[in-house]
C-alpha cells in the first residue's frame, strides 16, 4: 500500500526528532555508561510542582472522577474549566471573554494544528502556507502542514551585544514581502532562544496579519500567565486576530497534554469542530484539576512562588558557567534571553559546525540539541546561511552538577574543534 502525499509527509520525522530519537536510542543501548543530557526538552522535576498537581488530580478524583472520566463531553472542553479560564482570564488581564472564546485541545501543539489545517493549505482562491515570522522557532511547528513545502520561515536579523550576546530582530520588509501566508505563528519566549516579543513587535505582527488578512497564533507555552519562565513576562494580548495559546506542559504536566485557546468566536468556533473532527475532545480528567487549580489560586501561588524563581536562578547559575568556561578566544555569543528553558549558542566561526559539534560531544557523554533544525527556509547572502549552522541548544533544566559537567566538555570540544581547524594541510 501507498501513503498519500499528506501521508508521506506526516509519516517523516523532522531533523530534530531524528536527534531526540538518536539521543533516547543511544543513552538505551549504551550500558553502563553516564551521559550528560544537555538535550532534554522536559520541564524540571521540581518536588513543590510535583505535589501541587498531585493534590490537585487527586481533588478532581474524589469530586467528579465518575463524571469526568466515565462519560464523554463537550469538544469546547469540560464546562468547569472553560468558566474558569474566563473567569481567570476576565479578572486578570480585563479581558471579557466567554464560553464562545474558549477550546480546549490535548496539547497546545494540537490546537496549532488545528490552526494550520483550518487557515493554510490547498484553498479556493489560492493556496497558503503556514509562516513562522521570524526563526529559529520551536521545531513542532514544521509538522503542522499536511502539504508538502506547506511551512514557510523567515530568517532573523542578527544583532550583536556587547562582547559575548546577541539578540534577534524581525526583518520587517521579508515580512512585508510575503505573497502565500494563510496564518503567522510563533512563540513567546521562543524555543529554543528564549525570545519574548515586545509589545511594538506585537504590534507589527498584528499589522502583518491585517495586511495580509489572516490570524496571527501566539504560543505562550513559557509565557504569561503561567508558567511566566522569564523576566519579561508579556501579557498576552486580545485582538480579534490572535488567537492566544496556552498549555500546562511547562507548568509541570507535559505528559498530560492539556492546552487551550483564546480568541474571537469567529476563529474558535471551527476549532471546536476540528477538535470535534479528530479527536472528539482532551482528556478531562486533568482538565478538571486544572480548574481546581485555577479557582484556587494554586496555579498562580505555584508560578510565583516556585517555578518562576526556579527557572530565573537555573539561567543565572547556566549563564554565567557558561560565560566563565567556554573559551575567551573563541568568538561565541549568548543569546540575551527573555525566558524560556534553554540557553541558546552562537559560536562566530568559520570551523564551527553544529552537527560535527553535536556528534563530538556525543563520543564524550554529553547531549546539546543542534541548531540548524529550528530554522525554515533559512536564505543565503548576509550570513544567515552559516548563522542557522553556528548555533546549539543547551537545557537548564538539568540537575546543577550535570549542567557544570556538560559545559566543562562543550568547552573542551570548542578548544579541540578550533585546534583542528588551524592545523597546516599535509
Amino acid at each position: 500500500m501507498n501513503l498519500s502525499r499528506s501521508g508521506r509527509k506526516m509519516a517523516s520525522l523532522s531533523g530534530l526528532r531524528l536527534i531526540m530519537e538518536d539521543i533516547a536510542t543511544t543513552i538505551g543501548s549504551a550500558t553502563g555508561k553516564k551521559w550528560t543530557n544537555l538535550g532534554i526538552g522536559n520541564p524540571a522535576a521540581i518536588p513543590e510542582v510535583q505535589d501541587t498537581w498531585r493534590r490537585m488530580t487527586s481533588r478532581a478524583l474524589n469530586s467528579s472522577f465518575s463524571e469526568v472520566s466515565c462519560g464523554y463531553g463537550s469538544s469546547r472542553g469540560l464546562s468547569d474549566l472553560i468558566d474558569a479560564i474566563a473567569e481567570y482570564f476576565n479578572g486578570r488581564y480585563g479581558w471579557d471573554v466567554t464560553p464562545r472564546n474558549i477550546v480546549v485541545g490535548p496539547g497546545s501543539q494540537m490546537l496549532c494544528f488545528a490552526a494550520a489545517a483550518l487557515f493554510t493549505g490547498l484553498g479556493a482562491d489560492r493556496d497558503t502556507r503556514l509562516v513562522l515570522p521570524m526563526t529559529p522557532d520551536y521545531t513542532g511547528y514544521q509538522g503542522l502542514s499536511l502539504v508538502p513545502d506547506g511551512v514557510g520561515g523567515i530568517a532573523p536579523v542578527v544583532q550583536s551585544v556587547g562582547e559575548r550576546s546577541f539578540r534577534y530582530l524581525f526583518d520587517e520588509p521579508a515580512l512585508d514581502e510575503l505573497t502565500d501566508v494563510g496564518l503567522l505563528l510563533l512563540s513567546s519566549p521562543s524555543n529554543p532562544a528564549g525570545r519574548s516579543v515586545s509589545p511594538d513587535e506585537t504590534e507589527l505582527l498584528l499589522a502583518a496579519a491585517v495586511r495580509h488578512d489572516v490570524p496571527l497564533v501566539i504560543d505562550n507555552a513559557y509565557g504569561a500567565p503561567f508558567p511566566a519562565i522569564g523576566g519579561l513576562a508579556t501579557a498576552p494580548v486580545w485582538d480579534e486576530r490572535v488567537v492566544n495559546v496556552f498549555s500546562v506542559s511547562k507548568a509541570g504536566l507535559p505528559g498530560e497534554r492539556l492546552g487551550f485557546a483564546v480568541a474571537d468566536e469567529r476563529l474558535i468556533e471551527p476549532m471546536v469542530s476540528f477538535m470535534a473532527n479528530s479527536t472528539l475532545h482532551a482528556p478531562q480528567l486533568v482538565q478538571s484539576a486544572l480548574a481546581h487549580a485555577l479557582r484556587t489560586d494554586a496555579l498562580d501561588t505555584l508560578v510565583a512562588s516556585v517555578i518562576s524563581p526556579f527557572y530565573a536562578e537555573r539561567r543565572k547559575y547556566a549563564e554565567t558557567l557558561l560565560a566563565e568556561t567556554l573559551p575567551e578566544d573563541i568568538a561565541w555569543r549568548l543569546y540575551a534571553s527573555d525566558g524560556g528553558m534553554f540557553c541558546w549558542v552562537w559560536v562566530d566561526e568559520e570551523w564551527f559546525d553544529d552537527l560535527r559539534l553535536y556528534e563530538t560531544l556525543k563520543g564524550r557523554g554529553v547531549f546539546v540539541v543542534p541548531g540548524r533544525y529550528f530554522f525554515v527556509d533559512a536564505p543565503d547572502g548576509e550570513g544567515r546561511e552559516r548563522h542557522s549552522r553556528q548555533c546549539f541548544r543547551v537545557s537548564i533544566t538539568a540537575e546543577r552538577g550535570a549542567i557544570a559537567a556538560g559545559v566543562e566538555v562543550i568547552s573542551a570540544v570548542l578548544r579541540d574543534m578550533r585546534a583542528e581547524s588551524v592545523q597546516p594541510t599535509r
